[in-house]
């Protein structure tokens, strides 16, 4: 039979009247278009971090035929490609006691500065948070100006930073907990079609899943082959490891629910950095929603399930974890 692509949960539809959407761009510019269409007259630019109401959304004839949404907004027409779609909630309550095992946290603004308390005891400004990424949430603390701050602690370099209560919203252990238990891990398995750009995955021959994902790039390709679930990561830092607070750099805070499977660091995992799945885009990791990344994080085997103990549990291992097959 043909498989019905099921896209992630966080993915709204596009016939919903009356939709209020709120998008930022996550790349250094975009080009404004006089029509949803890549070969019409570019009008105007938007830029990283800027936030723009979308008026409309738009499935163009003219593609791109691996993702024809665009959106119209104030000067003309965008595509999706480089928007995320968020939503601005700055109304989360504090967590007083926070276990010493930590808590995960969500952040529900579009756009959160995070500071550093530097060697001096002086506030410094550090990485940008964005809106769904996933940290670790530590301890509490105040800013100099009296506002309530969580600690937030990088589960890569182990440093400290901090971000406004009110724009992270803690993560109940119920929402990423192992789903499918009924199910023996040895009917499970993951399959990644690098032409067609999906993942299926299956309970026996059974398909339960699928979504369109984003593998590597030329030179950059994922791996093709036969492999195994091997660690996993409900928060995950990407990128070069570095404490900055230029935008631009190639630091990526807070990856939610990543699930590696190669040992050249090769994962599956959510990504709010572009929505342009069905396409290569990634250096090397299979990008897919964060809706379809918690699925598989929920699903495949180690599971994950977060206990009492005196640090965080930033990761579970396998030797053989959940099978993946990349074709």
């Amino acid at each position: 039979m043909a498989p019905l692509l099921l896209n992630g949960s966080d993915r709204l539809p596009y016939d919903e009247p009356n939709l209020h959407l709120l998008g930022r761009v996550t790349r250094s510019s975009i080009p404004v278009r006089a029509e949803p269409n890549e070969n019409n007259p570019r009008i105007g630019k938007l830029y990283r971090d800027e936030l723009v109401d979308l008026l409309e959304i738009v499935e163009s004839a003219h593609g791109p035929a691996h993702n024809p949404r665009w959106y119209r907004v104030e000067q003309g027409y965008i595509h999706s490609a480089y928007i995320q779609r968020v939503e601005d909630n700055p109304a989360n309550s504090i967590i007083e006691t926070i276990p010493e095992s930590g808590i995960l946290g969500q952040v529900s603004v579009p756009i959160s500065q995070s500071l550093l308390r530097n060697r001096q005891g002086y506030w410094v400004k550090l990485y940008r948070l964005y809106y769904s990424s996933v940290h670790w949430i530590t301890g509490l603390d105040q800013s100099p100006s009296g506002e309530v701050l969580y600690r937030l602690t990088d589960e890569w370099l182990r440093v400290n930073y901090f971000a406004p209560v009110r724009h992270v919203q803690p993560v109940s252990p119920d929402e990423y907990s192992p789903n499918a238990t009924h199910v023996s891990p040895g009917e499970k398995r993951l399959e990644v079609s690098l032409q067609d750009q999906i993942l299926t995955a299956f309970e026996g021959s059974e398909i339960v899943r699928q979504c369109l994902v984003s593998t590597g790039v030329r030179y950059m390709e994922t791996p093709s082959g036969d492999f195994q679930v091997q660690r996993k990561f409900p928060s995950k830092h990407m990128g070069n490891g570095g404490l900055t607070s230029d935008p631009r750099a190639y630091e990526l805070l807070g990856v939610p629910w990543t699930t590696f499977f190669h040992d050249a660091g090769i994962a599956f995992h959510g990504t709010y950095w572009h929505d342009n799945f069905g396409t290569p885009m990634s250096h090397g990791c299979v990008n897919m929603s964060n809706a379809d990344a918690l699925w598989l994080f929920r699903w495949t085997a180690p599971d994950y399930t977060l206990r009492d103990g005196d640090s965080p549990l930033w990761k579970v291992s396998a030797n053989k974890g959940t099978r993946v097959l990349v074709i």
